[in-house]
């Protein structure tokens, strides 16, 4: 039965992302052809030259949807024209976006397998752990459409973001006593202190690091904080009294 189920739900999430992906609007508007053809000269003239009236009738292209809820970043992302996408972007599109149905250009790109657009979505800010409907990242959709470099790239960027994110988490809760489970004495503070420094020059400075280095960095910062915090909770030796 579950078997089943699980069978169901693969095939109707890919029909649901099918429909989502297919047919582009009939008619499209001068920014969202500059999109679906690549032609940067003409979309930094549309912008360029835009002004009062103009601008705001540029304003209109850039935001325009189809039925789908989709714009001109969203055909720039499925036709796999990065400069494109930053050039949108510099102009005003959200690459946070979602389709009523909850697909964001993260999505589709990692669907039709474009790999330097999402390179040049994440850089621009895009949230790689947006899900859809169905609850699915675009790491999971690339992943479902045997999209591998895309998938591989997806779950590096997953990795960093998720060291960043604890690190940020650590010298938050370290500026903030009330967030610390007891009280560390001044050489744990710097000991913490040091630890996240260190992860964040090796983040910066690093090259080229795997998905697993920046586990192992993780795993490593978590090892020394969560060490210290448990000791918080310790009694130390001194202070425990022998039982009569």
């Amino acid at each position: 039965m579950e078997t089943r189920l699980s069978s169901f739900a693969t095939c109707f999430s890919s029909y649901v992302l099918q429909e989502e992906m297919e047919s582009f609007v009939p008619a499209v508007n001068p920014v969202m052809r500059c999109a679906l053809e690549g032609d940067i000269p003409v979309l930094q003239s549309i912008f360029k030259d835009a002004a009062g009236t103009q601008n705001e009738q540029a304003s209109q292209w850039l935001l325009e949807q189809d039925m789908l809820g989709r714009n001109a970043l969203f055909f720039a992302c499925i036709a796999g024209h990065d400069e494109i996408v930053k050039e949108l972007v510099k102009n005003g599109a959200n690459v946070k976006q979602k389709t009523a149905r909850g697909y964001s250009p993260l999505h589709c790109s990692a669907a039709w397998g474009q790999l330097e657009v999402l390179k040049a979505l994440v850089d621009l800010g895009s949230d790689i752990m947006a899900v859809n409907f169905l609850g699915e990242k675009a790491c999971d959709i690339a992943s479902r459409y045997n999209k591998t470099e895309c998938s591989d790239f997806l779950t590096w960027a997953e990795a960093k973001l998720s060291l960043k994110a604890y690190i940020l988490l650590i010298q938050q809760t370290m500026a903030d006593p009330e967030k610390i489970p007891g009280k560390l004495r001044k050489d744990q503070k710097l000991q913490i202190n040091s630890a996240c420094k260190t992860k964040s020059e090796w983040l910066e400075y690093t090259k080229n690091p795997s998905t697993q280095d920046f586990m192992e960095q993780k795993q490593q910062l978590e090892a020394t904080v969560q060490g210290i915090f448990a000791k918080l909770n310790t009694p130390r030796a001194e202070n425990v009294k022998p039982k009569p």
